[in-house]
C-alpha cells in the first residue's frame, strides 16, 4: 500500500509518502509561510523528485486536527481534492496522536501537546504497548499550569513532545520527571501520520471519503469567541 501524507495542523508543513513500512520520501518546512503558499508546491516537487506518480497512491492519510484552524482547512481541502480525482479513501489522525507517534519506541508515557493560544494547549496522552500506542487521555483543551502540575504529582517519568514544549519551556525544566525529545521529534511529521494511518485502515479505523471527513477543531476560533463575548456585553448591556 501507497499512501501520502498531508499534514498542516501546526506551523510546520510535513509531507510524505510510506509504500508498506518503507518511507520513500518527505518533505517537511518549519516557517511562517503560510500554508496555501507552500503545501501543493511541496506535494509536487516531493513526487517530481522522487519519481511518483499521484495516481500511484492507495489512500490518503491527513491530520484532522485539532490545531490552526486556516492550516486544518488548507490541509483537509487538498486531502479532499486529491482523494475525489483519484476516487482513494482518506484516514484521519489526530495531531497529538500523531506527535506521540514520533515516540514510537519511548519506554515513558506521553504527553503530546500543540499551542492552543493564550496560556492553553490541545493535549492528549499515551503510552507504548506492544509497540502499539495506547491512549490515556483523548484529544483536550487544558492550561498549561494545570497539565504541568498534573504531571509533576503523577510521581511517573513523561515526554512531553510538541511545539509547544519550546513556549513553555522554562516551565518544562523546572520540573524533573518532564523530559523534551529532541527537535526532530517536536515537529508534526507525515511520515508518523502514515504510519499510524496505516495501523488504522488495517484494523477498519478513521476510513473516509471525500466527503465524510472533516476537521476537528475542538474549540471555537478566536474570532467566534471574540464574537461571543461582544454578543454577551451587548446583551448585558440592555
Amino acid at each position: 500500500m501507497k499512501v501520502l501524507g498531508i499534514d498542516t495542523s501546526s506551523m510546520a508543513a510535513s509531507v510524505a509518502v510510506i509504500e508498506d513500512n518503507k518511507l520513500i520520501c518527505e518533505y517537511t518546512i518549519n516557517t511562517k509561510k503560510t500554508h496555501s503558499q507552500k503545501l501543493m508546491p511541496m506535494i509536487e516537487n516531493m513526487l517530481r523528485i522522487s519519481d511518483i506518480d499521484v495516481n500511484e497512491m492507495d489512500m490518503i492519510a491527513v491530520c484532522e486536527g485539532p490545531g490552526s484552524f486556516t492550516g486544518l482547512r488548507i490541509g483537509m481541502a487538498t486531502a479532499k481534492a486529491i482523494a475525489h480525482v483519484n476516487n482513494l479513501p482518506i484516514v484521519g489522525v489526530n495531531s497529538v496522536e500523531l506527535l506521540a507517534g514520533n515516540m514510537d519506541l519511548c519506554d515513558k508515557k506521553i504527553c503530546s501537546i500543540l499551542d492552543a493560544q493564550r496560556t492553553q494547549v490541545y493535549m492528549g496522552q499515551y503510552k507504548l504497548e506492544n509497540e502499539e500506542l495506547v491512549e490515556l487521555k483523548g484529544v483536550d483543551v487544558v492550561e498549561i499550569e494545570e497539565l504541568i502540575e498534573e504531571l509533576k504529582n503523577s510521581n511517573e517519568d513523561w515526554i512531553l513532545v510538541g511545539e509547544a514544549v519550546y513556549k513553555y519551556e522554562d516551565k518544562l525544566k523546572e520540573t524533573n520527571n518532564i523530559h523534551i525529545p529532541a527537535s526532530s521529534h517536536n515537529v508534526n511529521r507525515a511520515s508518523s501520520l502514515c504510519s499510524i494511518a496505516i495501523k488504522k485502515y488495517n484494523k477498519n479505523i478513521a476510513i473516509h471519503d471525500c466527503y465524510s471527513i472533516n476537521p476537528m477543531y475542538v474549540r471555537k476560533s478566536q474570532a467566534e469567541v471574540q464574537y461571543d463575548e461582544k454578543m454577551k456585553r451587548l446583551n448585558d448591556g440592555k
